[in-house]
């Protein structure tokens, strides 16, 4: 899994890629200590049919805690589905 994950990483970054397949448009590259800081569903525990709400629960917290404006939360699932979706935090 590590391995697609890097592998998923350099895609990203890499203008030949870009050019084969997104008419030339790269995501470019991620900042690595803002990637999966603390670990995914596993490291959170894997709480079946509440991971989820444990990865949401989780990020949004972090906002919080680290006044930052944004998290992504993504999770596959088995089959080949998933789900993604940005949090915004505001200010109370």
């Amino acid at each position: 899994f590590a391995g697609q994950i890097l592998s998923n990483l350099a895609a990203m970054n890499s203008q030949k890629f870009a050019d084969e397949r997104f008419n030339g448009k790269k995501v470019g590259e991620v900042m690595m200590d803002k990637l999966n800081t603390r670990g995914g569903s596993l490291a959170l525990g894997h709480p079946f049919g509440a991971t989820g709400s444990r990865l949401v629960t989780t990020a949004s917290r972090r906002l919080q805690l680290e006044q930052e404006r944004f998290a992504v939360v993504a999770a596959c699932a088995d089959g080949g589905t998933g789900h993604a979706c940005i949090l915004e935090r505001y200010d109370n």
